[in-house]
């Protein structure tokens, strides 16, 4: 290509380029960014929960498991994951003293916090929520005692009202680290 060929063509981009900004539209000067609050989504009998999205490593089905003797009995047992051992846990049978009946909802969810690593069975996972700021509410909207001290604050949406449960503290209360009888 010719020194007049390229110079022909430096202008031809230079021309189109000024076209271009002139009929750009600028940015917006003040955008709203909306923080938004992400979790996992579960159900405990009739009470919906939202644990924080890093409190949960992973969700499992109910798997098979094998029984731990002398354990006590929302330890359901312990179960073989990718070569891993996982204590499978009755997260209702702890809590609420009432044993979860296994159905096609049930899942597992897998917690690791420090040293507890953990599968908790719960009713059903209702997956991701998301939720912003202005629809936190202070208080959890929660009617079962047991439930209050792993729970932080809440959510509404609509007509529906999420607690938070804190995973974290549950792996860090004695009670949870005593499965034995």
């Amino acid at each position: 290509m010719s020194d007049q060929q390229q110079n022909q063509a430096l202008r031809i981009l230079r021309d189109l380029e000024s076209r271009i900004r002139r009929h750009a539209l600028d940015l917006p000067s003040d955008m709203e960014i909306k923080e938004e609050w992400s979790g996992i989504g579960f159900r405990l009998g009739k009470t919906k929960l939202v644990s924080r999205l890093g409190e949960v490593v992973e969700i499992l089905t109910y798997p098979g498991f094998s029984k731990v003797p002398g354990a006590k009995d929302w330890v359901r047992g312990v179960a073989n994951i990718r070569g891993n051992l996982l204590p499978i846990l009755d997260l209702r049978g702890f809590l609420l003293g009432r044993s979860s009946v296994p159905s096609r909802q049930s899942r597992v969810l897998v917690i690791q916090h420090g040293d507890v690593y953990s599968g908790l069975i719960v009713d059903e996972v209702l997956g991701m929520k998301h939720f912003q700021a202005e629809e936190r509410i202070s208080k959890a909207p929660c009617d079962e005692a047991a439930l209050t001290p792993y729970l932080d604050s809440g959510f509404e949406l609509g007509d529906e009202a999420w607690s938070v449960f804190n995973m974290e503290r549950l792996a860090e209360t004695p009670h949870f680290l005593q499965a034995a009888v």
